[in-house]
């Protein structure tokens, strides 16, 4: 079912950033599900000249970018954990270094293991039956790179940037299907590829499935927003995730 809507009031929007921002950054500093605070991130300093160039929206695109990159980095080594011989397919070293080497390190989100797939090409990678690789490398790198490319292919925003909303919205529908299909995307033997929540009579986790809601929260609030501000149509797609295609992003 499509269903259009079109951002007509763009006075509401200067109203609603503060509140925007307030939310996506509780999201950020969030207790944890075991109830242990997590440490206040360091906010980017406002006061250099960098700052001087961005929006409202564009230091909100700056948050939407850096948390949710921030949740991906957590579901990767969450990932890691729950599949550790995925791991030893691409390293010996501990799931924090290679986490840390995928986000941090020097090859431009290019990866020889993974054919230098990305976007809903590495996803797909991730299920695919003949793959024999790391499974969990193309899963994050696929939605790294997608959300990336939904926002015009870049984390720091500035006024000159236009982002398209109808793209951001797609990109969050693809983080949902993506996360149906690592609930339930099983081999010839009926095994999931990849062990993520976990719900039985001792113990229920549904972490993976918190995280994913964060990014798909803060990315739809984004794209509202910057609809709003730009007065565009943004075309509303609900599917049914089991027969769902990856939108274009």
């Amino acid at each position: 079912m499509i269903k259009p809507t079109y951002a007509n009031h763009s006075s509401k929007v200067i109203r609603l950033i503060p509140v925007v921002l307030a939310c996506l950054l509780f999201n950020a500093c969030a207790s944890t599900p075991n109830g242990k605070d997590k440490p206040v991130p360091e906010q980017p300093d406002r006061s250099t000249i960098n700052q001087l160039g961005k929006t409202d929206f564009d230091r909100m695109a700056d948050v939407e970018m850096r948390e949710n990159t921030n949740s991906l980095k957590t579901l990767m080594l969450k990932l890691y954990k729950r599949n550790p011989k995925e791991l030893r397919k691409s390293t010996t070293d501990s799931a924090e270094r290679m986490v840390e080497w995928v986000f941090e390190g020097n090859h431009n989100w290019k990866f020889e293991s993974i054919q230098n797939k990305q976007g809903t090409d590495a996803i797909f990678l991730a299920f695919k039956p003949e793959y024999q690789g790391d499974r969990v490398l193309p899963f994050i790198v696929g939605l790294h790179t997608m959300l990336v490319s939904a926002h015009g292919g870049k984390t720091d925003f500035y006024l000159p940037d236009n982002i398209d909303p109808q793209r951001v919205y797609n990109a969050a529908r693809n983080v949902e299907i993506a996360a149906w299909k690592l609930s339930n995307a099983r081999d010839e033997h009926g095994t999931l590829y990849l062990l993520s929540n976990e719900a039985n009579e001792t113990e229920r986790n549904l972490s993976f499935e918190r995280e994913f809601g964060k990014i798909v929260g803060r990315t739809d609030t984004f794209a509202i927003a910057l609809a709003e501000k730009s007065q565009r149509l943004i075309t509303r797609i609900v599917q049914n995730l089991a027969t769902a295609a990856f939108l274009p992003f």
